[in-house]
């Protein structure tokens, strides 16, 4: 124990000859406010969410460009010196980090703009689910299947956005289903519709509808259509509940579901069938 202590005494005077504890101590400070500030932010639910990631976020750089400005002199460096430095580390770090900035500047006008918003249902880059978190450099889009895509803030940018609920929540499913041409079209109809409107999920305004879409080779292609408001729990399920009940009233009302025909008649010319023996009618 003896032996240490001087050796951490001639290290404490050597922090303090190279003025480093000040600097340290205006970042912990810093540091420290930041993080008190983003709490009480955060607690504060009268303001959108949204706003108050981007407020603790530019509070947070603010704060950190703050402590170096009044460190940086406090230990005898003259910020006028490094305008050269700063300049040449500038362009350095314009190349060799442009995607990461690019990320950054992305957050903020995102957050700012305010076209995406935590608890969004959104499809992008090829995956949909609901917007979780949102960070100063990506933002976090967790799928059904309880799958999280971390997706960069500039693919959010350039790419094409589809925001299932940035105006409305209301999304309308539809369902796709084909009968036969001897079957009741009216009654086909009239089993989808209710099918729909019995569910839990459905909106009755705008209430179900079907339509026509085509008479195709086999059948007659209908298409359900179900508006809900809740579309963060997927769609699947509803699918599969309204064509469940769809197919026990079609199997009671003998609604028939074509599938394809195919007739194969095979026609022999006039010498197979004089080779055969067969004459020609006359």
């Amino acid at each position: 124990m003896n032996t240490l202590e001087p050796w951490l005494l001639s290290l404490w005077q050597a922090l303090l000859d190279a003025r480093v504890l000040p600097v340290i101590a205006v970042l912990l400070i810093a540091w420290w406010v930041g993080r008190m500030l983003e709490a009480r932010l955060l607690a504060a639910h009268s303001v959108d969410m949204t706003l108050r990631v981007m407020l603790t976020k530019l509070l947070r750089a603010v704060l950190v460009l703050f402590a170096l400005l009044v460190a940086l002199p406090a230990v005898g460096i003259d910020l006028t010196a490094l305008s050269v430095f700063g300049g040449a580390l500038g362009v350095g770090l314009g190349f060799g980090l442009q995607k990461i900035a690019s990320n950054y500047i992305s957050g903020f006008i995102i957050l700012l703009d305010r076209s995406v918003k935590i608890g969004d249902q959104v499809s992008v880059d090829n995956r949909v689910g609901e917007v979780t978190a949102m960070t100063s450099r990506y933002v976090v889009v967790r799928s059904l299947d309880g799958a999280e895509a971390i997706i960069p803030n500039e693919t959010m940018i350039t790419s094409t956005v589809v925001n299932h609920s940035y105006s409305d929540s209301k999304v309308c499913v539809t369902i796709p289903v084909q009968i036969s041409y001897r079957s009741d079209l009216d009654a086909a109809t009239q089993v989808l519709v209710e099918a729909a409107r019995a569910h839990p999920r459905a909106l009755q305004d705008p209430a179900p509808g079907v339509l026509i879409m085509a008479f195709a080779d086999n059948g007659i292609n209908l298409e359900l259509g179900v508006w809900i408001d809740d579309p963060e729990h997927g769609k699947a399920t509803l699918r599969s509940d309204i064509y469940r009940v769809v197919w026990r009233e079609f199997q009671a009302r003998n609604i028939e579901i074509p599938y394809p025909h195919r007739e194969v008649r095979m026609v022999a010319d006039a010498d197979s069938r004089h080779a055969a023996g067969e004459t020609p009618e006359s």
